[in-house]
């Protein structure tokens, strides 16, 4: 069984970066963008309580439901769209394989 799943991911500069994330130690979206540098601060540490790890899905892949706190933060924030997410909602799964997601503004 396959461990690892492949992210690509636009910065806020317009660049794109492949990423490779195991799906075997419970990380989510947010950890892995924070452990690849990339500016998340993750401010709740995945609580959905922040939205400083917004980003926007761009690829057409079947995720799991917004929780009602996912969508009651994305309501407060700046710059959403119908395709926000909150990365530290997102499980690294096999359902993440080749997902394309891009960094939302700083808020």
């Amino acid at each position: 069984m396959k461990s690892d799943i492949n992210i690509s991911v636009i910065d806020r500069s317009g660049n794109e970066h492949q990423l490779s994330g195991p799906t075997d130690m419970n990380l989510n979206l947010m950890e892995l963008l924070k452990m690849s540098e990339f500016p998340i601060e993750g401010t709740c540490g995945g609580m959905a309580m922040c939205a400083s790890c917004h980003v926007y899905v761009l690829s057409d892949h079947n995720l799991t439901e917004k929780s009602n706190e996912e969508m009651a933060m994305l309501d407060e924030s700046w710059d959403t769209k119908d395709n926000s997410r909150l990365s530290c909602q997102l499980k690294l799964s096999a359902s993440l394989d080749g997902i394309l997601v891009e960094l939302a503004p700083e808020q």
